[in-house]
């Protein structure tokens, strides 16, 4: 029996293994992106909840796009909570002079909340 044999009706190479042809198949290649904690956390969230999702990006090879995608779109969305939080609290520099363990409390409250938005609207959505 031949290691290797082509189907030519559905275009697939077959391989040898014991007794049986299993097909030769490949992911697609994609571009190699850093993912963030972000990225990450939506990662494990499509795994676990999403799997039919994570399934077809994985496996059309845009999954690590589009969890960078996520991730930029996340980390912006943080900042820029953070900044009008801050700004609607009134976190100016002359707290930050008074009192800094009050403002360092505050700012933790505004961060904490910010992810709490991110994580509702684009990570667990």
């Amino acid at each position: 029996m031949d290691k290797y044999i082509y189907d030519e009706r559905n275009g697939l190479w077959y391989e040898l293994q014991g007794d049986y042809y299993i097909p030769c198949l490949t992911l697609p290649t994609e571009e190699e992106r850093p993912i963030g904690i972000w990225g990450q956390q939506h990662r494990r969230y499509l795994k676990e909840h999403k799997k039919a999702a994570y399934t077809m990006l994985l496996t059309n090879g845009k999954l690590n796009s589009y969890l960078a995608d996520i991730d930029k779109q996340a980390e912006e969305m943080f900042s820029r909570l953070v900044k009008q939080l801050a700004e609607r609290e009134g976190m100016t520099e002359a707290l930050k002079a008074e009192n800094q363990m009050l403002l360092i409390g505050r700012m933790a409250n505004i961060r904490n909340r910010a992810m709490e938005i991110v994580n509702a609207d684009l990570i667990f959505a």
